[in-house]
């Protein structure tokens, strides 16, 4: 069979400001480890698919970057959306360009460039299930993951009843719940909704065509003219504008150390910590403090007495906030003047 892989790459990463900025967000950082997000991504791709067959779709600013980043990826295979138009928009454009290059039969599994994975054999092994899973049952799959807390800040997905193996139909997706109802949840065998997919890309646009009116006009006019496409689309997410409209959608599950690096407070779980639950990059002491997180590379910072903080030492600017307010970003820098705020 003949696999692609699409990474998507795009947005701006404002929830790692100050160290993100509009030309380096944060799928350019080295936020796990000395390698770049988008560089850890597809180097975990590498024994699963080449780099001719990688796609990824990001922003039309940042394609220099990435190049320069990745010169194994060709040139071409840098798509740039000239405007956001939702991952039902972005994926079918990748899957149609795929089904231009290689037919309707190939599979395509797409990944985000910001996710941090413990195992990378246990997701490349896990990958290549669901796309044997959608070769042989022409079904849109799913990778969920397996919870490891009541996360709130994830979706979910209810398996049905069992497709294969592992493979199970999915029975409902459940958006963002309170904790109590997550917790519920993790019990009773829901994953998370990782946001990874694994499909044909003939089986993926049928079903675009069929149930996604908000994309599938804008793919009949617009089929070679990715300008006209994004101009004609109405924002929606692949989830809601296809896979919960569809009956042919299969979950996977995944155990393979994978956490969405959504927010400074995520490092906590992804980097080393110190023997008391701090995680810390820089110079730092931190005396009679525990669970904190603390990037401060080429400064010094002193902790003492404290816990739950995010400490962020960038080019002159120092920000502190909570681990729980460190998700919330987005007011912050609403509030704050454009000249502390705009930093390239």
């Amino acid at each position: 069979m003949s696999r692609w892989a699409v990474v998507l790459a795009g947005g701006v990463g404002s929830r790692f400001w100050p160290l993100s900025t509009p030309s380096r967000p944060k799928q350019l950082l080295p936020l796990v480890t000395g390698e770049p997000l988008l560089a850890e991504a597809v180097a975990r791709l590498g024994p699963v698919v080449s780099p001719d067959r990688v796609l990824i779709l990001t922003n039309d600013t940042l394609v220099p970057a990435i190049g320069e980043l990745l010169p194994q990826i060709p040139r071409a295979n840098l798509v740039a959306e000239p405007r956001a138009g939702g991952t039902a928009a972005a994926l079918t454009w990748a899957a149609q360009e795929i089904a231009r290059r290689d037919g309707p039969a190939a599979t395509m599994m797409s990944v985000h460039a910001d996710w941090s994975v413990a195992d990378a054999a246990g997701f490349q092994r896990t990958l290549v299930s669901a796309a044997e899973i959608a070769e042989q049952h022409q079904a849109l799959v799913t990778v969920g993951i397996v919870p490891t807390r009541a996360d709130p800040g994830f979706g979910y997905i209810q398996p049905g009843r069992e497709l294969a193996g592992s493979a199970r139909r999915v029975a409902r997706f459940v958006e963002k719940p309170d904790r109590t109802r997550a917790e519920e949840m993790r019990r009773d065998g829901y994953l998370w909704n990782s946001g990874m997919f694994v499909w044909r890309v003939g089986d993926f646009l049928d079903d675009v065509r069929r149930l996604t009116p908000e994309v599938s006009g804008a793919l009949h006019a617009h089929a070679d003219d990715i300008d006209g496409f994004f101009a004609a689309v109405t924002p929606i997410s692949v989830d809601v504008g296809v896979l919960e409209r569809s009956d042919r959608v299969v979950v996977v599950p995944g155990d393979f150390g994978w956490d969405d690096v959504g927010t400074w407070g995520a490092l906590k779980r992804v980097r080393g910590n110190d023997a008391h639950g701090n995680a810390m990059q820089g110079h730092v002491h931190a005396v009679e403090s525990h669970d904190n997180v603390v990037h401060a590379p080429g400064a010094s910072v002193v902790l003492y007495g404290v816990s739950d903080l995010v400490v962020v030492v960038e080019n002159g600017m120092v920000l502190v906030t909570t681990i729980e307010r460190s998700s919330d970003l987005k007011t912050l820098m609403d509030a704050l003047p454009r000249g502390v705020r705009d930093r390239e």
